[in-house]
């Protein structure tokens, strides 16, 4: 008797490369893998016979309607969804599904931004098959991942720009390889691993919270009497109900295809992280969006409701994503992995110092593409990383690169176990610590990328990335080039190497990034300190990144330009909700709460002998009322004048500077009143609900 496991399912909603080998003749299978190799390309025919044979498996998988699933510039997905049947020239239902609808789709384009892309009127938007990522059945629906563009070409999505800088690294780090001596090595892919935070609050609770609802965290609200203070719930013992929500997501992202490998509870009370196993970074970005969509209608059937916000409770941790990015060859090899004797490793030390020149040159563009507004309220407190971008080594690792560069290699190899422990005879080690405050920290073959927020795409920091290291990898590939023999290559490495730490060491840092010093000290490397988002987005459209993006066509200086505006506008969108829903939630209920909570106390005040505790009382929710209601005035006529800007970067700015000051003290003195509201009158769910709320 077979014993069947929830493993046996894995990847059963996907047309996997496996599936296609076995139900495409061989030749269709073989154009299949030089088209992705791009040896070659798809003719009609071949594409007639694919999706021939992913209708069938996908009606055999219970799929009545196929969508191609793109990624918009609004940051999420979209998808359009078309049956398979139609009438035939006898009016009898056909199920169809052609090459041509396999590969080309037109969704309409008119409500989505552009950034002036598109004029109003033109509606037309192209979706076409990316078919380095396996299409896949959700809810019913065969999801063919797609990439989106204009009538004219240009990108409209996230996805497009981010397949030019695959196949930008790709060819980039593929000549140094070769040029290094490795001859065999045909393509380099970027790997990527994507961790998940995120928070699970009580649904009926959530409900009840209109910031909450409106915009995925609580613009009011004090810290409970508990809350993360003994660090209890970190790698603690899960809460059933919570471990049955994670049970579910498990399976249905197995059946997708993803490799979901670790889970546990993080550092604040209600905070959960997900971890997959690393896989190509297109892919990696399609599960990733996969694994938010999952987590959150999983989530709504266990009574739940999930947030994705950088920061849903101030006071307590937030949430990133964690963009774990290496470099592998088509032959096995990770690009990064130092060896046993990473001092004579010249291609670790020439990616590495590689990687160090990109992010000294594009710290700015790094600090954009891992933000949005949420992520102001994060970056910089409870364990996520500071604005100010740097790169933690390692005590060995940046050791012997600075030697090197001092031409003082001097340094002795650590050992590499530890002192047997409970009787294990082989404690291995590895060659660097982690810096939790490090935004990026080299963790051993790869370097973790923490300051990405939970709720944003990660495409953009990965074509920031991609691109910035293929440009570093050109260089050196242009100093290298013409040289005949393999020593002399290597001689000339080394000494581009020194010259690189030389130049650049000054954005390498293994001290605390959350310390007051760390900020002076970066002020004196000449490190910039981009505190908000908002000023951070005209790094997209000056020179060097125009320079950039162009040279290697990932985006033109239109579609630049185009995202400059919409990332603008998203921000001022993003606050001008939060303004709105304070202003509803102070006028609607709290307002009337206190006066609820004063009416009470009326008739007790023109008594002799009313009790100091009265009158005081009703001094102190007096006070707090006529300074809320000011408040809002006042929040209310700045911002009136504010929408008066017609530039969005501008009106960003005072959103930053101007309004979220004044949300801030509005939210002071909310909390002040729920600090001291009558439990039976005061019927707004509270951080210790929301927080353990779950159990």
């Amino acid at each position: 008797m077979k014993f069947e496991t929830v493993f046996d399912d894995f990847g059963s909603l996907v047309f996997s490369e496996k599936v296609m080998k076995e139900r495409l003749p061989y030749p269709v299978y073989a154009q299949w893998k030089q088209t992705m190799t791009k040896d070659n390309s798809l003719d009609r025919n071949t594409a007639d016979a694919i999706a021939h044979a992913m209708k069938g498996w996908a009606l055999e998988n219970g799929a009545t309607h196929f969508t191609h699933w793109f990624q918009p510039l609004t940051g999420s997905t979209a998808e359009k969804h078309d049956s398979f049947i139609e009438p035939d020239e006898n009016g009898e239902p056909l199920l169809r599904f052609s090459g041509k609808s396999l590969i080309k789709g037109e969704p309409d384009a008119s409500s989505f931004p552009s950034g002036g892309l598109r004029a109003t009127f033109e509606a037309r938007g192209y979706t076409y098959w990316d078919c380095s990522s396996p299409a896949f059945i959700k809810d019913n629906i065969l999801c063919i991942p797609t990439v989106f563009v204009s009538y004219h070409g240009e990108s409209l999505d996230k996805k497009a720009p981010l397949l030019k800088s695959i196949e930008a690294v790709d060819k980039a780090a593929t000549r140094l390889v070769n040029l290094l001596g490795d001859k065999d090595v045909k393509h380099v892919n970027p790997v990527v691993g994507l961790e998940q935070e995120y928070f699970l609050v009580d649904m009926e609770l959530y409900k009840k919270r209109l910031d909450l609802r409106f915009t995925g965290r609580t613009l009011f609200g004090s810290n409970s009497a508990k809350t993360q203070e003994l660090d209890d719930h970190y790698f603690g013992s899960i809460p059933s109900r919570v471990s049955d929500f994670m049970k579910e997501v498990n399976t249905e992202l197995w059946k997708l295809g993803i490799y979901v490998k670790a889970e546990h509870n993080e550092a604040a009370p209600a905070q959960f992280e997900l971890a997959p196993v690393f896989t190509n970074c297109n892919v990696a970005v399609d599960q990733n969006l996969l694994v938010m969509d999952i987590l959150r209608k999983i989530s709504s059937k266990h009574n739940f409701a999930c947030l994705l916000h950088e920061k849903p409770f101030a006071g307590l941790n937030g949430s990133g994503k964690h963009n774990n990015w290496s470099l592998c060859t088509d032959t096995g090899q990770n690009l990064f992995s130092p060896g046993d004797k990473p001092a004579e490793n010249i291609r670790f030390l020439v990616f590495m110092c590689a990687f160090i020149q990109a992010v000294d040159e594009y710290p700015e563009l790094l600090r954009m593409a891992a933000s949005n507004a949420g992520n102001d309220h994060r970056l910089g407190a409870n364990e996520a990383p500071p604005a100010i971008i740097s790169i933690y080594l390692g005590e060995y690792i940046e050791e012997l690169l600075l030697n090197i560069s001092s031409k003082e290699v001097k340094r002795t190899q650590k050992e590499n176990d530890l002192n047997p422990i409970l009787g294990l005879s082989y404690i291995p080690r590895d060659n660097t610590d982690r810096n939790r405050t490090s935004p990026m920290a080299f963790t051993g073959n790869k370097f973790e990328f923490r300051m990405l927020g939970s709720s944003i795409s990660a495409s953009t920091v990965n074509i920031v990335m991609n691109t910035m290291i293929a440009k570093t990898l050109d260089e050196i590939s242009n100093k290298l080039e013409g040289i005949k023999y393999i020593q002399d290559v290597r001689d000339k490495s080394l000494e581009l190497c020194k010259k690189i730490i030389v130049d650049h060491s000054r954005i390498i840092f293994s001290g605390d990034g959350y310390s007051n010093e760390w900020v002076e000290e970066a002020k004196k490397r000449g490190l910039p300190n981009i505190i908000s988002y908002i000023e951070s987005i005209p790094s997209l459209i000056e020179e060097k990144s125009i320079r950039l993006f162009t040279d290697y066509k990932i985006y033109t200086d239109k579609e630049l330009h185009a995202r400059y505006e919409i990332l603008n506008e998203d921000y001022c969108k993003t606050i001008e909700v939060e303004v709105r829903t304070l202003l509803q939630i102070i006028k609607r209920e709290i307002l009337p709460l206190l006066v609820k909570e004063i009416q009470q106390l009326l008739p007790c005040l023109g008594l002799t002998g009313c009790p100091n505790y009265i009158q005081n009382r009703y001094q102190e929710l007096t006070h707090l009322m006529n300074d809320l209601d000011t408040k809002q005035e006042l929040l209310h006529q700045t911002f009136e004048h504010v929408l008066t800007i017609n530039n969005s970067h501008d009106r960003g700015i005072e959103n930053y500077y101007k309004i979220a000051p004044l949300m801030k003290e509005i939210r002071e003195t909310i909390d002040s009143y729920e600090k001291i509201s009558s439990e039976e009158i005061y019927n707004l769910p509270i951080y210790g609900e929301l927080l353990f709320g779950n159990r």
